[in-house]
């Protein structure tokens, strides 16, 4: 089992990112015999298909990684760097476009979202990115790869990518990943709006809380989260229609490792004027360390690019035999 997955470098993570995705990482990592069994990336290259600010990239790049390595993830025990480090993802990337379809990707849902209705204005990377995210798993003949609801598409492109170009050129190469839902990996949802996905992209500082966040900070924003009068249930069925309850009840469930039903157990019947601190205490229990950690790391920014480095260097190893497989498949190498 080789996992891989990526995460864009484009400012604070929040909590929503370390229950989603972070915290599942640390255990997919725990789960491998070899750092080059879970291989996690900053895609910065994904980053360059919109405009961007080429110093704010590489300072989020740098802050990303130590964020990363504050949440838990060990360079010791899996493999961490950042995409541009490892040209065989670009070079695989070009490979593909060979075999992808211009339908395939005028189909795919996140094109038509994020180019919205300036579809001639956008990037041809914006179009062509599920290509690179193909290339990025393809390459290291990723068996499992971690994917929520938004994903599950792009994942599929993969497949099939992997499969056409094995049958054009007759040859066994790619491994078809598949996809890995942890069932403990919950949707967190905004503070403001219980329908809506907690988000970097939003602007309101208090839908989400960012994991570099102080105490206070941490405690006001709970504090300030919308709910409804209601008390809380005794089971979680009755939470179907209370979006913004179901969220911050999911949130505890997540921190404290345990399920829905079982905080109820232990908080229905009362209000958020006791479960809403009580849910700041814990959140600070387990992030504040996070942050220190977080802080020492963003202290030294040079460690943390050589610890990508390093990442990359494992990660090449692995990626070239791949590509000049796909070169010689393709008559590129003779």
């Amino acid at each position: 089992m080789r996992v891989v997955s990526g995460i864009q470098p484009t400012g604070n993570l929040h909590l929503g990112n370390y229950l989603g995705a972070i915290k599942n990482w640390v255990a997919l990592q725990d789960q491998g015999k070899h750092p080059t069994d879970a291989l996690f990336f900053l895609a910065d290259l994904h980053a360059l298909t919109v405009a961007i600010d080429p110093g704010e990239l590489a300072r989020n790049t740098i802050e990303m990684a130590a964020t990363l390595l504050a949440a838990g993830i060990d360079p010791d025990r899996a493999t961490l760097f950042n995409q541009a480090r490892v040209p065989a993802h670009a070079e695989l990337c070009w490979l593909l476009n060979g075999t992808a379809r211009m339908g395939w990707l005028s189909r795919m849902t996140q094109w038509k979202d994020k180019a919205g209705k300036n579809r001639e204005g956008a990037s041809v990377g914006l179009f062509g990115y599920p290509v690179l995210q193909a290339a990025d798993v393809l390459v290291y003949q990723a068996t499992h790869v971690p994917v929520g609801d938004d994903q599950k598409q792009h994942l599929e492109l993969a497949r099939d990518i992997a499969t056409k170009f094995n049958a054009d050129f007759r040859v066994d190469l790619f491994t078809l990943p598949e996809p890995y839902i942890s069932p403990a990996a919950p949707r967190i949802m905004s503070l403001r709006d219980g329908t809506a996905k907690m988000s970097k992209s939003d602007p309101s500082p208090a839908s989400r809380i960012a994991l570099i966040d102080g105490d206070d900070e941490i405690a006001a924003k709970f504090r300030k989260a919308r709910t409804d009068p209601a008390e809380l249930p005794a089971n979680a069925a009755d939470l179907a229609d209370r979006p913004e309850a179901r969220n911050l009840v999911t949130i505890y469930a997540a921190l404290s490792d345990t399920n829905v039903d079982a905080v109820l157990a232990d908080y229905a019947g009362k209000g958020f004027g006791v479960f809403k601190p009580a849910l700041a205490d814990l959140a600070i229990a387990v992030m504040a360390p996070m942050r220190d950690r977080l802080v020492r790391l963003l202290d030294d920014r040079a460690a943390v690019a050589e610890v990508l480095e390093r990442g990359a260097d494992r990660a090449r190893g692995l990626a070239v035999p791949t590509l000049r497989n796909a070169q010689r498949a393709a008559g590129l190498l003779v």
